[in-house]
């Protein structure tokens, strides 16, 4: 068995021809651009795509194969240089059982899965060249078409305070939208952790996964998680998540949820964090709130024993996080180290110091053993790392 570092959550800000997929994101992130930071400059093993649905994301991808840029692997995903590319798609579910806009991740085995995907959702969602679209369909059916083609589903940043299973504040179980027994994972979100998460006894017997939802080049890699798999493929993946002969999700490297955007209820006009049952801000007066993600949960918990033995959560502090390093220095780890993930988990200190100041170390050093301090974040504004 082997180790590889997977982010499940990247989206596509334009297509090759430059017309827009995903609107809130980095027009940088290319097809092209997102495979070569992976491999080259994060040193990601495998990348869920998102936005594979899109017609001229899989005309890229079959050109790509077809010039033999990329290889599509036998047991499932394409292969590009030392990144496998897992192809999926992020959906907006609205039906009646709902009442509330969810987003949802399904991933296809192959190229021809997902063109297959694709043209049956093509009569379902109002544009189909745009990412994370509403999908006219009951949430149920969508797992058994998912299902029936070999794919993957996933609930995605599920507490999230906007378009997610929890988060939205009006469904309390997984059961009231969906078939329980088809879906292979839940994804946590920026704003959670496994031992939040376990706070509810109905997600015990699922794979969490941590991913970055990355909208620019810089954020691909900021969560992710180790896996123990026989190679990098779609296949594998499969079985990791269900953990089977062997496979399985070996640690979970996320955001000390206090970072994530929506840790904490904020005031939606002036984001001031209210006193506990404060209904009204008394900064501005505003009775709008953004419940943050600790209070949802705290309203959802239902747990009384503990969930299955999960892997170790780590409180993975990303490199743009840390004092001190910008751009230029970022990049010159870059060059003497490789890939972020070499920096952040590998590189001893002692060769650390010979290229960044001394307090930069220290912040790296403290981020791997989760000694960093930090302030925690709400209403969509990051926490911030304060010191060691």
């Amino acid at each position: 068995m082997n180790h590889y570092f997977a982010d499940l959550h990247i989206h596509i800000g334009q297509t090759t021809s430059g017309k827009p997929v995903k609107i809130t994101a980095s027009r940088t992130l290319t097809l092209e651009n997102i495979l070569i930071e992976a491999s080259e400059h994060k040193g990601i093993d495998i990348v869920g795509i998102i936005d594979c649905h899109v017609p001229e994301v899989l005309l890229t991808l079959t050109k790509l194969v077809e010039n033999e840029d990329c290889i599509e692997l036998e047991n499932g995903g394409i292969r590009f240089n030392n990144t496998t590319l897992i192809l999926g798609s992020e959906l907006e579910i609205y039906d009646d059982a709902c009442k509330g806009p969810i987003h949802v991740l399904a991933f296809m085995p192959s190229l021809e899965k997902m063109k297959e995907f694709s043209t049956w959702l093509s009569s379902r969602l109002t544009n189909i060249t745009l990412s994370s679209q509403r999908i006219y369909e009951e949430g149920k059916t969508l797992q058994k078409v998912v299902k029936s083609l070999g794919g993957l589903f996933i609930p995605a940043h599920i507490f999230t305070p906007h378009k997610s299973l929890y988060g939205s504040g009006v469904t309390h179980s997984l059961k009231e939208v969906f078939d329980g027994s088809l879906i292979d994972a839940v994804e946590l979100g920026l704003s959670s952790d496994t031992t939040m998460a376990d706070q509810l006894a109905e997600l015990h017997n699922y794979t969490y996964l941590t991913n970055s939802d990355a909208h620019s080049l810089p954020k691909i890699g900021r969560e992710y998680q180790k896996l123990i798999l026989q190679e990098p493929s779609f296949l594998e993946l499969k079985k990791a998540l269900a953990m089977e002969d062997g496979r399985s999700v070996e640690a979970n490297y996320g955001l000390n949820p206090y970072l994530g955007k929506y840790y904490e209820t904020t005031c939606e006009k002036c984001d001031k964090k209210p006193e506990a049952d404060q209904v009204k801000c008394e900064n501005c007066g505003s009775t709008r709130f953004v419940k943050g993600v600790s209070n949802r949960l705290k309203e959802l918990a239902s747990a009384i024993e503990n969930a299955k033995s999960r892997p170790p959560y780590i409180h993975q502090v990303p490199l743009q996080f840390i004092p001190g390093i910008g751009p230029k220095t970022l990049e010159k780890l870059k060059d003497m180290f490789g890939t972020e993930m070499n920096i952040l988990h590998e590189v001893p200190k002692h060769e650390l110091q010979k290229v960044v100041p001394e307090k930069i170390v220290e912040y790296i050093v403290a981020g791997r053993e989760g000694r960093l301090k930090v302030t925690s974040g709400g209403g969509g504004t990051y926490g911030k790392v304060k010191g060691i």
